[in-house]
């Protein structure tokens, strides 16, 4: 398999955590988005929406939308499961998976955060006022979620799930841009037990081939 990602972007980091927990090897192919990589003709013809990550297949499909790849592979490659066995588990999974991927990460993702300073003209301060506002009102409502849950070290009990593969990169990117994580000890409480294991070190954006200092 290759996958076609960015070490900054949270959507490719949850796909390389999904990727190392299953012990699926793949080759990292890296589109540099902050340089416009990802709209050069040479991968817009392999990626329709423009977007990363891409994964392609050793038959030739190919696969975009992280949540989809995550399920894709859980479906393709059991175990380790990412999603829960019972039906309420799995909905479970996939509303704190969603809360991260859906409310918080569309809000402060690349191309909004340069469409605020570029054509609307927002300084920098008032952009990064908009990013810590958003992650921090939604991590919020994350810890609401996981209060409300049954006590376990990841998102959904023992085991991580496609919830942690979401959260994890969402907590990165925060840190990044100095948002205030303090009073989610749930929150930070999962993100450090994530942290602990080999898959989540070795996806971090530090540890990939294009890092940037």
């Amino acid at each position: 398999m290759k996958l076609y990602n960015y070490f900054r972007s949270s959507a490719s980091f949850r796909v390389r955590i999904a990727l190392n927990l299953k012990g699926l090897p793949y080759e990292y192919l890296p589109i540099h988005l902050a340089r416009g990589e990802h709209k050069q003709p040479a991968y817009a013809d392999l990626a329709a929406d423009g977007l990363v990550p891409l994964l392609a297949l050793d038959d030739g499909s190919r696969l975009s939308q992280s949540m989809a790849i995550i399920e894709y592979l859980d479906e393709q490659h059991p175990a380790p499961a990412l999603m829960p066995a019972d039906a309420l588990g799995r909905a479970r999974v996939r509303a704190l998976a969603q809360s991260i991927a859906c409310e918080i990460h569309p809000l402060n993702n690349l191309r909004v955060l340069k469409y605020l300073t570029q054509e609307l003209k927002i300084g920098e301060d008032a952009k990064n006022t908009w990013y810590r506002h958003w992650v921090r009102s939604g991590l919020e409502a994350f810890e609401r979620q996981l209060a409300q849950a049954p006590a376990g070290r990841f998102c959904h009990g023992d085991a991580p799930t496609l919830a942690d593969c979401c959260l994890v990169p969402q907590i990165f990117n925060g840190q990044r841009f100095n948002t205030p994580l303090d009073g989610l000890p749930r929150t930070m409480a999962v993100f450090d037990a994530c942290m602990a294991l080999p898959a989540f070190q070795a996806a971090q954006p530090s540890a990939c081939p294009d890092a940037e200092v």
